[in-house]
């Protein structure tokens, strides 16, 4: 329940902060002391807890879940009161002085709580403070004993990687060495370095061999003092004698002068190799530190030279053939009838080894009959978590427990997700925000956290990367399905997400009708909820009764507390979603629907007080004026809309907030640039010349705009880093405006943006550009040397039907890594993307590769008119 205290505290955190900063036209009638007040004690709160996350006893426990239903409360209270002061907007003082005390009187209760709850902490805590738990005591293992269970440890389907491993360990480079091995809990780290570890060439190599399991809780004393007293090096009579820094003196002279490996298993941060280090010299003799990890960051930081080995998922065959070692102990299935099933059995267990070990070994100790195998296929996940006591997901909740708590709510959120979905991470980000999980951190917004939160989570093995941007950012993520179950039984555990704050709710019926609107998972038997109790009872809705899955309907009970909704069709009347605290509004029409073409958000929008992200996506609006009465807006997306301008006489708020618009008509005034002062991506399909330019916003770093016909105008800022252009009626000539105006730009995208047959680029421009991506129906010259793009590391041609060669010194940028044409580009160009790789691997460049409509193509491939091509899969 810490967990879910702590999202709920930084929830009411962002609430608070909202209130006390309202729009100008919100007059609110609420106690700023109060608001103050109790803003204090729940950033006291989320310290506590932040501080002590990783040491709450029962008792603190229990008053956390306290805690959770005081900070809801005191979330619902405040809501209560500013959303009837906002609908009366009363002028009668007596009224407001009523609403004043009444708001007061309800703050007292909820901050007379918080303080019962806080000074119980307390007490609890300082009962603890003179408690020394004791450590336990991890486990050392010498020479060459294999440091394991009694299970063999059998090693599929890493053969490569082991003698890599094997190659970097015994090469002929004196200095102490450390080599990593990272990866998610359960693929494989552990069982790769048991059979370097004994592997002969290693033991031919290495004086000495030395095994230490760290984990995550340790004792060096008592790790140095059972390596050397099972080594023989001291009496177990004499270890009380002994303190650390003996204990350590003595393995440091055992070890000086010989070439030695040590394995540190288990790795959970770098303050465990420094309290080791010490105690190992370096001989100058070739001696080696082999680690495992989790964590990406302690594998980067101690990896040498920046050198680590990275586990992957075992592909198909490899999952069926340490299958058929664990179920049959052979390498084929003796049972041809249970091969196809088999098979499934392993690919479902997606390609992580500990999965197709637990399975294995339930199905070694089953009949071997078809349909008992078949039942196994169909419950591969529950299988897993059900075996050996929970084995896998005690392994994998390692990686959960060493969370820190502010990152804990964001990955237990991704259990709302389907099995094997690929997550978009800008979606993923909205609806963390929406939920209330991210608080702005160092000056940072709440999607800059967001970011490092994602990047944080894979770099612990705990999300998977399904896609990267051009600029090596993360594009799309998932799940292991044995990790999303690990989700549900924390989410479970914690009464995180008892409602679905943000959860995708879809005000409509799909084509496939029994699936979960929550959820997205098949409905058995279809239980109803009404759309009322959801809190949006409008007319416009589609249907108001849509399925729900049992699992679901037993979970959210609250349904009103929703804080993301999909709408489709138009929203004339918000004032039924009013009390469901929404952040993100998603309204989504059908392009054949009539009255699609006449969307108008009613003027009840800015009542939305809490709203965050409004995405109207591609239905028509006429306007939005009330956008400049939502000063917690951070997203906005109307592409068929207008931008609007302040309200003439009115002193609009400044949209502090607003990072990200995407607009169909924008027109660059001073009055509007002005008011959107930390705007970080625009987009814009229809550009309207004002009397001001773009290059007013200094922190724009992604832009967008399509239709134009002249660069002058626009006024590019220098913070850009990403320029897009569609459609626009250029000449090639005017090309040398975005070269030298912006010297932050990384990632340069052109689709049929520029006119005429020829392009030479100028020195000087583009020093910065990483990646550039072309498509033009024009253009058949292109005129360039290495020095234009000195820093490209990607070329991307999409449709260059006329052009007649890519210049051949393109090859020679030294950052250049690939090459890729795709999509009706002529011969000509993509033989000249070969004689450039050619080229390049006749000079000793191994790093360019070219690839023609996604396949990576042999530098000896030509291409003979329209002949297909040879390629390398």
């Amino acid at each position: 329940m810490a967990v879910a205290a702590y999202a709920s505290l930084v929830s009411l955190t962002d609430v608070l902060d909202n209130v006390q900063h309202p729009s100008r036209c919100h007059r609110l009638h609420l106690d700023k002391e109060q608001i103050q007040s109790l803003h204090q004690r729940v950033l006291f709160l989320q310290h506590f807890l932040e501080f002590h996350s990783q040491r709450i006893s029962p008792e603190m426990e229990d008053l956390a879940r306290q805690l959770a239903v005081v900070a809801d409360e005191a979330d619902d209270i405040i809501d209560f009161h500013v959303v009837n002061q906002l609908l009366e907007r009363s002028e009668d003082k007596t009224h407001h002085m009523a609403a004043l005390s009444s708001f007061c009187q309800d703050m007292d209760k909820i901050i007379k709580k918080i303080d019962s709850i806080t000074e119980k902490l307390m007490m609890v805590q300082e009962e603890r403070v003179d408690i020394q738990e004791r450590p336990p005591i991890a486990s050392a293992s010498i020479g060459s004993t294999t440091p394991s269970s009694n299970d063999k440890n059998t090693m599929v389907g890493f053969d490569e990687r082991l003698l890599q491993v094997v190659d970097v360990l015994t090469r002929d480079e004196s200095d102490l060495q450390i080599l990593p091995i990272v990866g998610m809990g359960g693929i494989g780290k552990t069982t790769l370095a048991q059979n370097v570890f004994n592997h002969r060439l290693i033991a031919d190599r290495f004086d000495k061999r030395i095994w230490f399991t760290i984990s995550q809780q340790y004792s060096v004393r008592e790790v140095l003092l059972k390596y050397l007293i099972n080594d023989k090096k001291i009496k177990a009579s004499a270890a009380d004698e002994l303190d650390l820094a003996k204990l350590g003196e003595r393995l440091h002279k055992f070890l000086f002068g010989k070439r030695y490996l040590i394995v540190l298993d288990d790795l959970w941060n770098i303050k465990a190799w420094e309290d080791f280090q010490l105690f190992f010299p370096n001989n100058g003799n070739g001696s080696r530190i082999l680690l495992t990890t989790r964590l990406l960051d302690v594998a980067r930081s101690l990896g040498f030279d920046n050198h680590y080995f990275t586990m992957t998922f075992l592909d198909n065959d490899k999952s069926w053939n340490l299958l058929c070692e664990k179920a049959f102990a052979q390498k084929s299935c003796p049972y041809p009838h249970l091969e196809e099933i088999g098979r499934n059995i392993a690919r479902c267990c997606c390609g992580l080894p500990l999965a197709i070990v637990v399975i294995g070994g339930l199905l070694a100790k089953s009949n071997h009959t078809r349909e008992y195998w078949e039942f196994v296929a169909k419950n591969v996940t529950s299988f897993v978590n059900s075996g050996d006591d929970d084995h896998c997901l005690k392994i994998l909740s390692l990686s959960y427990n060493n969370l820190p708590i502010h990152l804990k709510p964001c990955f237990l959120y991704m259990r709302v997700f389907p099995e094997d979905d690929r997550i978009k991470a800008s979606q993923l980000i909205k609806l963390w925000i929406g939920e209330g999980f991210l608080k702005p951190v160092g000056g940072k917004s709440v999607k800059e956290v967001a970011k490092e939160y994602l990047n944080d989570l894979a770099d612990r093995n705990l999300i998977l990367i399904r896609d990267w941007t051009r600029r090596g950012k993360i594009k799309a993520c998932g799940i292991h399905d044995i990790l999303r179950e690990l989700c549900f039984r924390e989410s479970k555990r914690e009464h995180l997400i008892r409602v679905p704050k943000a959860q995708k709710i879809c005000v409509s019926v799909s084509n496939d009708g029994d699936l979960c609107f929550l959820c997205g998972h098949k409905v058995n038997r279809q239980n109803k909820i009404h759309l009322q109790e959801v809190g949006v009872g409008s007319q416009s809705t589609i249907v108001a009764s849509p399925s729900v899955c049992e699992a679901c309907s037993n979970m959210y009970q609250n349904l009103n507390k929703l804080r993301w909704v999909k709408v489709f069709k138009s929203v004339h009347d918000v004032t039924s979603l009013l009390h469901t605290k929404l952040r993100y509004l998603k309204v989504k029409g059908y392009d054949h629907a009539e009255e699609n073409r006449k969307l108008i958000i009613s003027g009840t929008i800015s009542l939305l007080w809490n709203l965050q992200i409004l995405d109207l996506g591609s239905s028509k609006t006429l306007w939005l004026p009330e956008v400049w009465e939502m000063p917690k807006l951070r997203h906005l997306s109307v592409y068929n809309g207008s931008f609007p301008y302040p309200v003439e006489g009115q002193d609009s708020t400044i949209l502090e907030n607003l990072s990200t618009v995407w607009i169909g008509e924008f027109c660059c005034s001073k009055e509007v640039v002005k008011r959107i002062p930390n705007l970080k991506k625009l987009s814009i399909i229809r550009w309207l010349s004002g009397d001001y330019s773009l290059a007013q916003l200094n922190k724009l770093e992604s832009l967008c705009l399509c239709f134009i016909s002249s660069l002058e105008a626009i006024g590019f800022p220098t913070s850009l880093k990403k320029l897009t252009l569609w459609y626009c009626q250029i000449p090639w000539g005017k090309m040398t405006i975005i070269g030298s105006s912006l010297p932050n730009l990384e990632v340069l995208k052109l689709n049929n943006a520029f006119m005429g047959p020829k392009w030479s680029p100028n020195d000087g421009e583009f020093l910065q550009l990483k990646v550039l991506f072309i498509e033009s129906l024009e253009l058949e010259h292109w005129e360039a040397e290495d020095t234009h793009f000195p820093n490209l590391h990607g070329l991307y041609l999409y449709q260059m039907m006329r052009l007649k060669e890519i210049p051949l010194s393109i090859g020679d940028i030294n950052t250049l890594q690939s090459i890729h044409l795709r999509v009706w580009c002529s011969v000509s160009a993509k033989n000249s993307a070969l004689e450039i790789v050619k080229d390049q691997k006749e000079k000793g460049n191994e790093i360019l590769q070219v690839y023609i409509d996604e396949k990576q193509v042999l530098s000896d491939s030509i291409l003979d008119g329209e002949e297909e091509l040879k390629v390398s899969l």
